[in-house]
């Protein structure tokens, strides 16, 4: 939909290029273009920046008079080819000369405002510049004029980039979700974290230790044109030096860095002249090859270029293959724009290249267009469309706009909530629910008359409690505590289900010694935090191990029956193993203990997960209408069955994608301390490759999945932390901030935990209003016993989630109410409520 006049310069080396495109109202279909050549003399290229940028501007003002356009002020694009950080569409500041420029005053400072001084200066003629582009951009967008289905560029030349045309909905450092961005992926670092150390050879490290920048640009050490005759020559010398290639012989130009040079290895590879090329160049280098040696050489020389072109393609793949899921197609019909010495020049490389593309896509049509024309009319084209990237340019905030819900989408979530609880407590429906609804075979909350002494487990992780619980009558004051922690090595979380369990019982029998009651029988309540399907009260069958826990033969089993036969083969002492809960019903029950009201139990930290006391007649799961039972929710996996989609992001969708269980537990990804952190660090990275953050420096820390942890929201959003602090916290990930950045990452931080208080209190409104239903109330007063990290710690979370709960749920007063002795404490008490109401039973 262009349509215009646009100037472009294309500046990357001794000779550039003004260059005039007139695009008509058809767009792409109609393009004219005039250009003009003109040198740079070798004094200016090592003078200083003010006389170079005098000299362009010069020469654009030539080309104008010529061209007698020198009254309009037409927007310009400008294709620099030099290392740079781009803030924004115009603006590129230089981070170091390249290819033999030297000129002063120039590397540190925004090439496009020192462009402008010069032309402000004659004060001849004006124009806009609008946009600063790389040259993979240039291409990309000049063969895109001939090939409207290009959206890559590619560059393999003396070295190598490529970019792409990425969703804007993905790239969480621009705002705005709609569109596309052309990103430029640097790809050159691709394996600076070390993720290629596997296929890093040698001759690799040799390179790598010898440049410039040791560590830096691996991937583009591995297959561009400034390496890959030195890599030649490495392979040679370490063969001569074995015996292998020359008799042994080696020369002075064969042992100096540089004299293999990257066109000698394209010379060799030629069909038919190539092994005599091989003779004549090595006989330069003081040999005296002979056929077999020329042989040998052409055969190096072609596996270095075939890896160069297969990793080259490999990585291309990935490329093509996000752009093809990004569009969700089930065939994907694209064009890559290339150019570069290597690509046009070797023989074999482009076809080498494009088999292993179509190898490894075999679903999709990919086309190479050679770019012909350079990169300065790509320049000009990112200019035409400058005013639509204009837009989305200033899109940080709609970006963020979806992760911000409205109240009409809280109360969808509320609705979608419930009908996924009927769903789970429905016996038609509960096995193709996601919110399960398990039965706990808890019925019911203390009442204050509960008495005894009572053992408590408490397991979740690594380490693991042991509590004597001493219940006496009356609430509150009534209960005293005495626990001790115990660890569980590795070798036993991953042995057999008899060691964990007999070291789980070693570890009571010592609990027991240690309070001087090792011949006493008490009652047992066993939280037991891991996926659980219960047939009964102290029945609980492990469904699947999690949290690094691999205990053979204890999947599928009843964990009591478990515990029971390690206590029956220690022979010490005997327990009556009363209850198995998980730790949200633990945290009711602990919390139910100070408050008769508290029917709901909630956790909100690494996981998520809540529970509430359900209506006998509505759990058709298990038998019998009368009374109530308290039902295990599994609400972190609401959404799995895509019910959440239309309020899921990119950002969601990414860490679900990286996460060890991909479309599992949805619901407690984009609200539980888990995630959170990857969450926002997705979105930095986004920004961050827009430009829009730490002025695109993507530090290899950010690009680390589960470096930024929850705890850094709760400190980033902390009242009284000042901008300084937050960005010494963003310096310990590597990350240099200004204050603008810093606001930027607290806005972050803000947006996303709000969301997941939000979506915790529409779903918390969906049970407190079922309970209000169920019970036919007008008004229901109840508390919820609430436990976990994020919730206790974070400054802000807990009050945005009452506000949602009471927003959405007018007729309910709902109360929150701290767990502060954990879960354990509620495994007792739980345990007392069962003998209590057994002993009543036999009474």
């Amino acid at each position: 939909t262009e349509d215009g006049d646009f100037l472009a310069l294309d500046l990357g080396g001794t000779n550039f290029r003004v260059l005039r495109v007139k695009v008509s109202d058809n767009g792409l279909q109609k393009v004219e273009m005039e250009n003009q050549i003109y040198a740079i003399p070798e004094e200016l290229m090592r003078g200083s920046g003010v006389q170079l940028f005098d000299h362009i501007a010069e020469c654009l003002a030539n080309f104008m008079e010529k061209l007698k356009i020198k009254d309009k002020k037409l927007p310009l694009g400008f294709t620099f080819s030099f290392p740079c950080h781009q803030t924004k569409l115009d603006e590129s500041i230089l981070v170091t000369w390249t290819k033999g420029f030297k000129c002063s005053s120039v590397e540190g400072k925004d090439v496009v405002s020192l462009l402008r001084k010069s032309i402000k200066k004659r004060g001849d003629f004006d124009i806009d510049i609008v946009a600063v582009v790389n040259d993979t951009v240039g291409t990309m967008m000049t063969c895109g004029y001939d090939d409207h289905n290009c959206e890559v560029g590619l560059i393999v030349g003396t070295g190598t980039n490529a970019c792409y045309m990425e969703e804007m909905r993905h790239i969480d450092l621009v705002e705005g979700d709609e569109g596309r961005m052309c990103i430029n992926m640097e790809w050159g670092a691709f394996g600076d974290d070390g993720v290629l150390n596997d296929i890093r050879t040698e001759f690799d490290r040799e390179i790598d230790m010898g440049s410039l920048n040791p560590g830096k640009q691996l991937f583009e050490k591995m297959i561009s044109g400034m390496y890959m005759g030195e890599l030649v020559r490495l392979i040679l010398v370490k063969m001569a030096k074995e015996g292998l290639l020359f008799g042994g012989k080696l020369t002075p130009d064969l042992l100096t860095t540089g004299h293999f040079e990257t066109r000698f290895v394209s010379a060799i590879e030629k069909e038919k002249e190539g092994l005599q090329k091989a003779h004549e160049i090595l006989t330069k280098l003081g040999l005296e090859p002979s056929h077999e040696d020329c042989i040998a050489t052409h055969r190096i020389c072609q596996i270095v270029s075939t890896r160069s072109a297969n990793l080259c393609g490999a990585t291309l793949a990935a490329v093509l293959r996000r752009i093809k899921e990004n569009k969700g197609v089930d065939r994907l019909r694209s064009t890559v724009g290339v150019d570069g010495s290597v690509y046009k020049k070797h023989p074999h490389f482009a076809r080498r290249l494009h088999k292993t593309v179509r190898k490894l896509l075999p679903d999709c049509e990919i086309r190479f267009v050679r770019s012909e024309d350079g990169s300065g009319k790509g320049a000009a084209m990112v200019t035409a469309v400058a005013y639509r990237l204009a837009a989305q340019h200033k899109a940080r905030q709609k970006i963020l706009e979806a992760l911000k819900l409205s109240h009409d989408q809280l109360l969808e979530v509320k609705q979608r909530m419930k009908i996924e609880m009927e769903k789970g407590l429905g016996k038609e429906t509960h096995a193709e629910a996601t919110v399960k609804m398990l039965p706990t075979y808890v019925c019911s909350t203390p009442d204050g008359t509960e008495k005894g002494d009572f053992l408590a487990l408490d397991l979740g992780g690594t380490n693991f409690r042991v509590l004597l619980v001493r219940v006496r009558n009356g609430m509150r004051r009534g209960v005293e505590m005495h626990n001790k922690i115990y660890s569980i090595p590795v070798e036993i979380m991953q042995g057999t289900g008899e060691e964990l369990f007999d070291h789980i019982v070693h570890c009571i029998s010592d609990f027991l010694e240690y309070m001087g009651m090792k011949g006493v029988s008490l009652p047992l309540g066993f939280t037991f935090s891991f996926p659980c399907q219960q047939t009964s009260l102290d029945e609980g069958i492990l469904l699947k191990w999690t949290k690094g826990f691999k205990a053979t033969g204890c999947e599928g089993e009843d964990v009591v029956n478990l515990l029971k036969e390690a206590i029956h083969r220690r022979e010490e002492f005997d327990l009556d193993v009363v209850a198995v809960v998980n730790d949200t019903v633990g945290t009711m029950m602990t919390c139910g203990y100070e408050d008769p009201y508290c029917e709901v139990g909630l956790i909100v930290g690494t996981g998520s997960n809540a529970c509430y006391m359900e209506e006998m007649r509505n759990v058709e799961l298990v038998e019998g209408e009368e009374g109530r039972m308290c039902v295990n929710m599994e609400w972190g996996a609401f959404g799995d069955n895509g019910c959440l989609d239309d309020i899921r992001t990119e950002f969601d969708l990414a860490v679900d994608e990286l996460s060890l269980n991909p479309g599992k537990q949805r619901f407690e990804k984009m609200i539980s301390g888990m995630y959170l952190g990857e969450i926002v660090r997705n979105i930095l990275m986004d920004f961050t490759k827009r430009g829009l953050l730490f002025r695109g420096r993507i530090s290899e820390r950010l690009k680390t999945r589960g470096i930024f942890e929850t705890k850094f929201l709760s400190q980033i959003e902390s009242d009284c932390l000042a901008l300084l602090q937050v960005r010494s916290i963003l310096q310990h990930l590597g990350l240099e901030s200004t204050c603008d950045d810093s606001i930027i990452v607290k806005e972050v931080c803000a947006v996303v935990a709000r969301r997941a208080a939000q979506l915790c209190g529409a779903g918390m409104a969906a049970v407190v209003d079922k309970i209000r239903e169920n019970r036919g109330l007008d008004f229901l007063k109840v508390t919820v016993g609430v436990d976990g990290t994020l919730y206790k710690l974070h400054p802000h979370f807990s009050t945005v989630m009452h506000e949602t709960v009471k927003q959405l749920s007018p007729k309910c007063e709902v109360t929150f109410l701290q767990s502060e002795d954990g879960s354990g404490k509620g495994a007792a008490l739980i345990t007392a409520v069962a003998c209590r109401i057994r002993e009543a039973g036999q009474r």
